[in-house]
């Protein structure tokens, strides 16, 4: 499978949905695709479902999606720091959702999506108000919570560099949430800092194959 290589973001995120779930990468700052978030913010789509490890930095990103009122709901582990205003804001005043996911099981969620497994048990959690309401398993004398997958119409991904199959390597600590969100979507939008020939990535430095993506822009050398 081959990717479709994008001339600029707006045409990437083209025909993303009002009410979409979307996975956006990133670790605070660290890998978040930014350019693709502003591009969807100029796109338009709203009323949508956001899993992200945060809640948004600063009023860029992800906070500024959030601010433009475009997220009905948020799914994350950390919604709340020291700059995360703008989600403060929100949910104080009612106006976003927020559903709490320990981190581990976050990423364990998505990866499940994209490896086809259709629950799994879990003990992160057990006994506190995250877990409230859920089946729960004694399994060799510890207790379990079941845990269904998180699956996204779309996942916004921020990697260093791709091949013009899609082939992606990633650059350190903004490496994240970004292969098992591109996993679990249906479809996987990825910005990067440039893209290169077939052949000019060491095959054992591909973190994620081409088959999991479908549309890569390059938006130059930024931090990603």
């Amino acid at each position: 499978m081959t990717a479709a290589i994008c001339d600029t973001a707006a045409e990437a995120v083209d025909g993303i949905a009002d009410g979409s779930t979307v996975l956006v990468g990133g670790f605070g700052m660290a890998g978040m695709p930014v350019h693709l978030i502003d591009a969807l913010i100029e796109q338009g789509a709203s009323d949508l479902t956001v899993v992200s490890n945060n809640a948004g930095n600063g009023d860029t990103g992800l906070a500024a999606l959030l601010a433009k009122g475009r997220v009905r709901k948020m799914i994350c582990s950390f919604p709340r720091q020291a700059d995360s205003y703008v989600f403060d804001g929100l949910y104080r005043d009612g106006r976003i959702e927020l559903e709490v996911v320990p981190q581990g099981n976050l990423a364990e969620r998505m990866r499940a999506a994209g490896a086809g497994i259709g629950a799994f048990f879990c003990p992160t959690g057990v006994g506190t108000p995250l877990t409230e309401g859920k089946e729960t398993r004694e399994i060799d004398g510890r207790t379990y919570v079941l845990e269904y997958p998180i699956r996204g119409d779309v996942a916004l991904v921020g990697a260093h560099r791709a091949d013009r199959m899609g082939n992606l390597v990633y650059r350190k600590t903004a490496r994240n949430f970004g292969p098992v969100m591109a996993t679990a979507a249906t479809t996987t939008i990825v910005q990067v800092s440039s893209v290169v020939d077939v052949g000019e990535l060491d095959p054992e430095a591909v973190v994620t194959p081409s088959i999991y993506v479908d549309r890569v822009v390059s938006v130059g050398s930024v931090a990603v």
